[in-house]
């Protein structure tokens, strides 16, 4: 998504989270993993429009034979990279949201995962942002992909909140409201990244909104 050139040391977990620096892995999965990573680090340290397939495999300590075994080019990684980061947002969104909790802190956990996962790594989400469309046909269909699968995940997890309370969650999420919300959100932090805005501190208007419109579908 974004702007922010502010650098994080750690990159994000799954895939983007594997050290390259590490001794390389035997397996195939794990130099994939690692020229993952390696793209992830290049990006944030220069941006993806500067960096190089011969970048990504020095940071990875790997060879180019290596990264054309699993990669057909520097896209090819690129894409990879960004399934993976949302993968990864995708599974820490889940295991914060504890489905026996009244239904605003299962808001509020699900907002500040996200929100944190995505100012956690300003550099790597704004090349995401600026970039995708430049792919594309297979950038538009990637971005549209995602976005279902996070109004998906925001489906499933109100029908996990409604069988551990069925007489609080009345009504389960329609898939096109999880879509507004979703797509609503993904807006509001590209602008606010390309602003340069500080997004840790949209946290509560983007509760309040998210709320509002659950609590007018759901209950």
């Amino acid at each position: 998504m974004p702007a922010s050139p502010q650098a994080q040391s750690t990159p994000p977990r799954d895939g983007v989270g594997l050290a390259p620096e590490r001794e390389a892995d035997s397996s195939p999965l794990g130099h994939r993993e690692r020229l993952i990573a390696a793209m992830a680090t290049s990006i944030e340290e220069r941006g993806y429009r500067d960096t190089t397939v011969a970048d990504v495999v020095r940071l990875a300590r790997t060879s180019r034979r290596n990264f054309y075994e699993h990669f057909d080019d520097r896209d090819g990684c690129f894409l990879a990279l960004f399934d993976a980061t949302n993968q990864a947002m995708l599974e820490e969104i889940e295991a914060a949201v504890a489905p026996d909790r009244p239904l605003g802190e299962q808001v509020d956990s699900a907002v500040e995962a996200y929100i944190s996962s995505v100012a956690g790594h300003p550099a790597l989400f704004s090349s995401f942002v600026r970039e995708l469309p430049g792919l594309g046909e297979q950038g538009a269909v990637r971005g549209q992909a995602t976005i279902e699968r996070f109004a998906e995940m925001l489906v499933g997890l109100v029908d996990r909140g409604r069988e551990v309370q069925p007489g609080i969650i009345l009504r389960p999420l329609d898939l096109d409201t999880a879509i507004i919300i979703v797509g609503g959100l993904r807006e509001l932090l590209v602008l606010s990244l390309q602003q340069g805005r500080e997004l840790l501190e949209l946290r509560t208007n983007v509760g309040r909104t998210i709320k509002a419109i659950l609590i007018g579908t759901l209950l």
